[in-house]
């Protein structure tokens, strides 16, 4: 079953951070390897990445849905 769609424009702003505040990269490579991994996500879901911000504690996306895609999970 899919959610409601929580936002009119379908535009989200999406923060990730570590447990209280512990860094999530450590090493510059590992911000290069999350970059990676959301341009693969990007490419297979149906969302626009607007803009990011990847600090070492935390996470800044802004996207917003092509579609209604929802947030079922195949059991």
């Amino acid at each position: 079953m899919s959610r409601e769609k929580r936002s009119a424009t379908g535009i989200y702003h999406i923060m990730l951070r570590g447990i209280d505040g512990l860094r999530i990269f450590i090493e510059d490579e590992d911000k290069e390897k999350f970059k990676e991994s959301i341009i693969k996500a990007k490419e297979k879901g149906k969302f626009l990445l607007y803009g990011y911000c990847l600090m070492d504690n935390h996470v800044h996306l802004l996207i917003k849905e092509k579609e209604e895609i929802g947030t079922s999970i195949k059991q």
